[in-house]
């Protein structure tokens, strides 16, 4: 055996002792998953991708447990309620998806106190005790606008759907839209309504004004919402605008239709469900007692024109673009960010 195989065969045994170390330091160990809210295909996803990479995990026994629960309405107080029991029944570390960035710091807090590691990710919270793992929310918002003031020169009136009130992604998108109009004043948002990320609320709400609205080139979104505006839009017999999509498959697929029949041009961006993944691999570590940054960024999932058919191809029928994280993956983000 050479001298650069032996150093290779040392280090790939270096590699898997320190693996099986980790493991055996966290194999014990239990992390909870604290979800707001599951009524829309980007949830759905973010649950079922926690589910299939965490089993895994505790089948390999890199963790003891890692189990998800989620609130029957998105309440924050509700949800406040879901963390204290989970202070009770003792798990090592909670990864949290809030409904407010700040209407939970209380539990948070609790949670910490009790020794509990507290992951928060999309939604995440303020209290500084806690991780967060978040996209830049308020360039999703701006980009927007940046999109449309290359496709609209002179601008025009604008529509935005809303997401879920009260949570930080909401806030954010919404106040990065506010930023790129005040960069463009050709454009001005004549109306907004609340979609909740669902397309079914979202074509209610925006049906509900169209009567009223003033002809749009645009309605800027915060993900799920694209293809209910399209499909109000078409049941009024108005023109349809420019609509942002969300990486959900009935949007690339409207949008691939549309394209295909008249040319139709648009973007689509949203953060990956299997985010909830990374929050679940980076609690592991933080565990395990790697050195962890308080904040985390991770970049969106963005189709444009031209990759729109390869965007689709990897869009799962009724659900949404995404990426799952591995371990590894989690541990070069945190190198990173040092």
């Amino acid at each position: 055996m050479t001298y650069r195989a032996i150093l290779a065969a040392s280090a790939a045994l270096s590699f898997c002792l320190a693996s099986a170390a980790a493991s055996a330091q966290t194999a014990d160990k239990s992390i909870a998953l604290s979800n707001n809210y599951a009524g829309n295909s980007w949830r759905q996803a973010m649950i079922n991708s926690w589910e299939e990479v965490t089993g895994k995990a505790v089948e390999d026994g890199i963790v003891g447990s890692a189990d998800a629960f989620t609130t029957a309405e998105n309440s924050a107080t509700e949800q406040a309620a879901q963390l204290q029991n989970m202070i009770l029944q003792g798990y090592d570390a909670i990864v949290l998806n809030s409904a407010s960035p700040t209407a939970l710091n209380g539990a948070v807090k609790e949670a910490c106190d009790a020794g509990i590691t507290v992951v928060s990710f999309d939604g995440v919270v303020t209290e500084p005790c806690a991780w967060r793992i978040a996209v830049d929310f308020k360039k999703m918002g701006s980009d927007q606008i940046e999109y449309l003031a290359e496709r609209y020169p002179d601008g025009g009136k604008l529509l935005e759907i809303r997401g879920l009130p009260g949570t930080s992604v909401d806030e954010e998108i919404h106040a990065g839209i506010v930023e790129g109009v005040k960069a463009h004043p050709q454009f001005e948002v004549v109306r907004e309504v609340q979609g909740d990320w669902t397309q079914t609320v979202a074509q209610k709400s925006v049906a509900s004004v169209l009567a009223s609205l003033p002809e749009v080139v645009g309605v800027v979104t915060q993900g799920g919402d694209g293809y209910g505006a399209a499909q109000a839009f078409k049941a009024a017999g108005r023109e349809v605008p420019t609509i942002i999509m969300g990486n959900r498959h009935d949007e690339l697929t409207w949008w691939k239709e549309q394209k295909d029949a008249n040319g139709y041009e648009t973007f689509s961006q949203s953060i990956a469900p299997g985010v909830s993944t990374l929050a679940f691999w980076v609690a592991q570590q933080i565990l395990d007692g790697k050195d962890v940054p308080k904040d985390l960024v991770v970049p969106t999932l963005r189709i444009d024109q031209d990759g729109l058919a390869e965007g689709l191809e990897m869009t799962p029928e009724g659900g949404v673009t995404n990426q799952e994280y591995t371990q590894d993956q989690a541990a070069e983000l945190i190198s990173s960010a040092q």
